[in-house]
């Protein structure tokens, strides 16, 4: 296959910069939503430092020791086993049949199965053999940091020794890949790889050598879907509106982490530091995403002198008192440990009242914006509505305004960071119209909202839910979110019919 017929790219140019390397433009001006780039992986196989998965559906393996493949002995599931068509099959069974290369189930209870790691950069090598021109043009040139991952000496050395070494020996492969083109393959899959969701939700890895080259921001401008009805073919479009020549941004960590958190990750993962607008802000442009409240002052906030530097000092702008990098890092480490303790717990509503505690009793501690505060808002949207004794019928009218309004506080963050077609905002904005329109009809029941009322507020409701429709309906039909999208089209046709029976009454 050529790459032509595995990629479009017709409003997107490559360029180059010392600090970015290659990098993504848009070639014309370009509208949110606009599709800029389709591209089918050029591999596509389980994560790494993962537990035992089906090799064709990605299935977590409940049992091993029997769901294995009967040509090779690796471990495929039942329902795979018939079907000739999945990647196991078309790719590495017959190799690893061949080399006699056996494959050992782990003890139970283990998290991590090493042995899997090679099948990932398995599948690359072998593309790179059926596709020398692809891999040429695509692969070759991605960003594979040597240099930096020999710097963590254990990982490069499991590295070495799972894949290179478990590759080239057992799978007898010697002749036919270098060491050095094996670690090359496992750099290029941990800097650029992206992860996708099987038809049934499984995580994996795709690798798209085009798309893979998009620049970093911690407020992206473009917004990929990845479809596993098509083969994991990438779609990437705007999220907001852009002009011709601008740089394409993805975000390559979780935007809704404070920017240590994000910093972190990057240089771990991605071996550089981010720059953007939003990590050289301190108070990350307006939000006071990462500032504590200032303990010497009622209003003042500490922000971090140098953001981008993890050992930088907390100021408070009002009175300027400080707190050193070590106190502020221990009181976050310590709410972040009360955090995931409440996490841990199983969902119902005992959590839901611990994730209300924590957030006031971080109120005198941290920003209300906070990230740590965000992430706990995020939780209660989840929660309320769907645990047991905060079902969505059992919520009084307090409770419901508490759901609305937490739903405005998170989606306050995402319009700055994550603005247009965010799947997460649009997640928020159907979790928000539910509450909104139960608020409005015990309102009218209860005669405190007229009838031109009632309408207004269903009308605000509609709005959200066009607006949800219209970021999810670019979604693979079988993913959570184009599932999402179905139910709140469903949603929409309702409440606007029940807007124009509204509307014929008030007449």
């Amino acid at each position: 296959m050529t790459s032509r017929a595995t990629l479009s790219v017709n409003r997107t140019a490559i360029q180059w910069s010392p600090v970015c390397g290659r990098y993504l433009v848009a070639k014309g001006a370009t509208l949110g939503h606009d599709l800029l780039i389709e591209e089918l992986p050029f591999a596509v196989g389980p994560k790494c430092n993962g537990p035992v998965v089906c090799l064709g559906c990605y299935e977590l393996d409940p049992d091993p020791e029997e769901e294995l493949c009967g040509e090779c002995g690796w471990p495929l599931c039942a329902e795979c086993s018939p079907n000739e068509d999945n990647h196991h099959f078309q790719l590495e069974c017959r190799l690893l049949r061949d080399a006699r290369a056996r494959f050992f189930p782990l003890p139970r209870g283990s998290s991590h199965c090493p042995q899997l790691d090679c099948i990932m950069p398995l599948r690359v090598l072998l593309a790179k053999e059926a596709n020398p021109g692809r891999w040429d043009s695509e692969v070759a040139p991605m960003e594979h940091h040597e240099e930096e991952r020999k710097k963590d000496s254990d990982v490069w050395h499991a590295d070495r020794v799972n894949i290179a070494q478990y590759l080239r020996g057992p799978c007898k492969l010697a002749s036919r890949f270098s060491e050095e083109l094996i670690m090359q393959v496992v750099g290029v899959l941990e800097v650029n790889a992206f992860e996708a969701r099987s038809p049934k939700g499984y995580p994996l890895r795709c690798l798209f050598p085009y798309t893979g080259i998009l620049a970093h921001s911690c407020v992206p401008n473009t917004c990929r879907s990845i479809y596993p009805s098509e083969g994991y073919k990438i779609r990437l479009r705007a999220m907001v509106d852009l002009e011709e020549g601008q740089p394409l941004h993805h975000s390559y960590t979780y935007t809704l982490d404070g920017t240590a958190q994000r910093q972190r990750h990057l240089k771990q993962g991605k071996f550089f530091d981010c720059k953007c607008d939003r990590c050289l802000d301190p108070t990350e442009l307006g939000t006071h995403f990462s500032s504590l409240k200032c303990g010497q002052c009622a209003e003042g906030n500490q922000v971090p002198r140098q953001p981008t530097d993890p050992d930088s000092s907390w100021n408070c702008g009002s009175c300027g008192s400080v707190t050193s990098s070590s106190e502020g890092q221990t009181m976050l480490q310590s709410l972040q440990t009360e955090v995931n303790a409440v996490q841990a717990l199983a969902m119902g509503a005992k959590r839901l009242e611990e994730v209300e505690r924590l957030l006031r009793k971080y109120k005198s501690l941290i920003h209300p914006m906070h990230f740590i505060a965000t992430g706990l808002r995020q939780l209660l949207i989840e929660m309320y509505g769907r645990v047991p004794g905060y079902e969505m019928v059992q919520l009084p009218d307090h409770q419901l305004e508490r759901k609305a309004e937490l739903c405005r506080q998170v989606l306050r963050v995402l319009n700055t960071f994550e603005p247009g077609l965010s799947r997460t905002r649009a997640m928020n904005l159907y979790e928000l119209h539910v509450p909104l329109v139960l608020l409005a009809k015990s309102g009218f029941i209860a005669g405190r909202l007229k009838g031109g009322e009632l309408r207004g507020r269903l009308v605000d409701a509609i709005d959200l839910l066009k607006e949800c429709v219209e970021i999810l309906e670019f979604e693979d039909k079988s993913s959570q979110e184009g599932v999402l999208c179905v139910v709140a089209k469903q949603a929409l046709e309702q409440l606007s019919l029940s807007v124009e029976g509204l509307g014929n009454e008030l007449d």
